[in-house]
């Protein structure tokens, strides 16, 4: 009779973690075929329970000019959740914070491809500096997190 309790413990937390999945919306990632920090990116955003949708496309420059993502402000990869666009090699903290306070922007950017972002680990564990920008309608980028 023990177990029950037991039982009842893990089909909870089965069921909440679920239900945290289901409650993030999917994320949209456009990246060209032959980028491999990218798929490392995608890897990222699952192992923090998002639902990933993957489109290889060969002119990427097109997809950014339709979504708005500034010129100066351009990586690898870019997304698209929840209206939003997400610019590189964006932590999910950040995507998650974004759709929790759901500021009015266009969406976030990590210009470049900073060494030890998600997706850029080094093997010896180095890293530098990033800034994540949040823009807003008219283009201007403000720091939204430091890491």
């Amino acid at each position: 009779m023990r177990l029950r309790p037991l039982l009842l413990a893990i089909v909870l937390a089965a069921s909440s973690t679920t239900a945290i999945a289901a409650a993030l919306p999917v994320v949209a990632v456009y990246k060209t075929p032959w980028c491999g920090c990218c798929k490392l990116w995608v890897e990222h955003l699952r192992k923090a329970g998002f639902t990933v949708e993957v489109h290889e496309v060969e002119d990427l420059e097109a997809e950014k000019d339709r979504m708005g993502v500034p010129a100066d402000k351009r990586s690898c990869h870019t997304a698209q959740v929840a209206g939003y666009y997400v610019e590189g090699h964006v932590p999910a903290a950040d995507i998650k914070r974004l759709l929790k306070d759901k500021p009015k922007a266009e969406g976030l950017v990590l210009p470049g491809m900073p060494i030890g972002s998600p997706g850029m680990e080094m093997p010896d564990g180095r890293t530098q500096p990033f800034a994540v920008e949040l823009v807003d309608a008219k283009g201007h980028a403000t720091v939204f997190a430091r890491h």
